[in-house]
């Protein structure tokens, strides 16, 4: 449509110029209008959701303690799972910091998954599959662990360095990156699911890929490398999928979300462009501007899908520590939240757990916390 609208004004444009008869004022109008097309859309007059935030929802043992909470999730019997960087073990730079929790529906405690589980190292996402599956991704590892309902594991994705080999350390970012190997990952961040049971995992901080497996763990390909165009990412990361099997990638880097079929076929982008109050801090760190990349206002930090049959997309930005909500082809129903530290406020969303329409549970990093959210969008 934008391009029917730019030829259209470009052939007027013309036309206008080369009359001789045409005034200095046409010719400044036909500019502007010309210019105008340019620009972005923004859509007008989003609303804010009210919302409220249970207040002291997980109930901690009294000698257990959050990190940095990466991920959270929600089987189908209301379970939460937190996966935190608690229960942190080694130096104080590259310690090993992963521990995944499960709680009731009303906070309670319940148990500890995997504990000093090989894998744990550094933790990124936790989801849960129909099956009621957990499976985490684990970046510090490289690797993506499924345990069964009962908290055994099940199947072991990628492959952790090796603490004999000599020179063993944190991975490097050589530019250009080094080839992806099929079945490993390098600082892997997330996973979901379509209904075949294919598993799409994002990979993730250095890759910049998306890889596919199907249920029995078989490596059916991957697709994308580093870069800003369309198939391109800078950190997928977060990922999720949609009742129709196409696939929705956070390109925080790139400050958008790509929406992908079940190959890896380019379908759209979305982009999130809700205009900032000038009053609006940061969590942390200097204010972000529009071209500062994974910190920009509406660079996606996580999605999150809702359950049919109406479905709707929910992200999140580390600035301003907003969450918004989307149809799935990308309008913006309405908006909430804001960076801080009490309850309702946001210290960098890393991932969203989100069981039904107006009930959300959020992973933040700097708050060490899950907040559980009821909306209320027709209050």
């Amino acid at each position: 449509m934008w391009g029917v609208r730019i030829i259209a004004i470009t052939l007027l444009a013309t036309e206008i110029l080369n009359a001789r008869e045409a005034s200095l004022r046409i010719r400044m109008l036909v500019c502007l209008l010309f210019a105008a097309t340019l620009l972005p859309a923004q859509q007008p007059n989003i609303p804010e959701i009210p919302y409220q935030s249970v207040p002291e929802f997980l109930k901690l043992p009294p000698d257990m303690y959050l990190g940095e909470v990466a991920g959270v999730a929600v089987n189908s019997k209301g379970h939460i799972f937190v996966f935190s960087r608690g229960n942190t073990s080694g130096p104080a730079y590259a310690s090993g910091a992963s521990q995944l929790l499960e709680f009731s529906p009303d906070g309670k405690f319940l148990r500890e998954i995997g504990h000093r589980l090989y894998a744990w190292s550094y933790a990124h996402s936790v989801k849960i599959d129909r099956d009621d599956n957990i499976w985490v991704a684990d970046k510090g590892s490289d690797m993506v662990i499924k345990f069964n309902p009962e908290g055994h594991v099940a199947m072991v994705f990628g492959r952790k360095q090796e603490a004999s080999d000599e020179g063993t350390g944190p991975l490097r970012h050589p530019k250009p990156p080094l080839p992806p190997v099929d079945g490993m990952f390098r600082q892997v961040t997330d996973m979901t699911w379509d209904a075949a049971g294919n598993t799409y995992i994002s990979d993730g901080y250095i890759n910049s890929r998306i890889a596919k497996v199907d249920k029995n763990g078989n490596w059916l390909k991957s697709w994308g490398e580093p870069g800003n165009q369309p198939g391109q990412f800078n950190v997928p990361h977060s990922i999720a999928a949609d009742a129709q099997g196409n696939i929705y990638v956070s390109d925080r880097g790139n400050r958008r979300i790509q929406v992908f079929d079940g190959e890896g076929k380019f379908l759209r982008q979305i982009t999130i462009d809700v205009p900032v109050n000038q009053d609006a801090r940061p969590a942390i760190g200097n204010k972000p501007t529009e071209s500062t990349g994974t910190m920009s206002p509406g660079a996606p930090w996580a999605i999150c899908i809702t359950p049919g049959p109406n479905q709707l997309l929910y992200s999140s930005d580390a600035f301003p520590g907003r969450i918004y909500k989307l149809t799935l082809d990308g309008k913006i129903l309405g908006v909430l939240g804001e960076s801080g530290k009490q309850l309702k406020q946001f210290g960098w969303i890393h991932e969203i757990a989100c069981p039904s329409e107006n009930e959300l549970y959020v992973a933040e990093l700097l708050n060490w916390r899950v907040q559980k959210l009821i909306l209320q969008p027709g209050k």
